[in-house]
């Protein structure tokens, strides 16, 4: 079955409009693209899309309330919300520092979740 989809590239910031043709599931084509990026993002989004999750936590004993994590890589789009339920229940312990691994295999994924930011703890 032919399929088309469109859409708007988010590789850098041109923000090209996309057209991907899809043959039984499998990418034919990609036209819009005025750079490398556009392609690759373009095959990869239709046939198996990924995000980076940026969220916070809740840090004890810090002298902020909470720091920013992202995860190491990228997350299948299916699980982001399975991600996200999984995160509310995790708290850090000050001190914090920028690039400690929160999590080491966020929801069997296999990829961590980081730190981003130090947090010392309060005094």
């Amino acid at each position: 079955m032919r399929e088309s989809r469109e859409l708007i590239c988010i590789g850098c910031p041109m923000g090209c409009q996309l057209r991907v043709q899809l043959e039984d599931g499998a990418v034919t084509s990609v036209e819009g693209n005025t750079c490398k990026r556009g392609d690759t993002y373009a095959r990869r989004e239709v046939v198996n899309p990924t995000r980076i999750l940026t969220t916070t936590l809740p840090v004890r004993g810090g002298c902020r309330p909470t720091v920013a994590v992202k995860t190491a890589g990228e997350v299948p789009k299916t699980l982001l919300l399975d991600c996200v339920r999984a995160v509310r229940s995790l708290t850090v312990i000050a001190p914090v520092r920028a690039g400690e691994v929160v999590c080491e295999d966020l929801c069997g994924t296999g990829i961590a979740l980081i730190a981003v930011r130090d947090v010392e703890e309060k005094k």
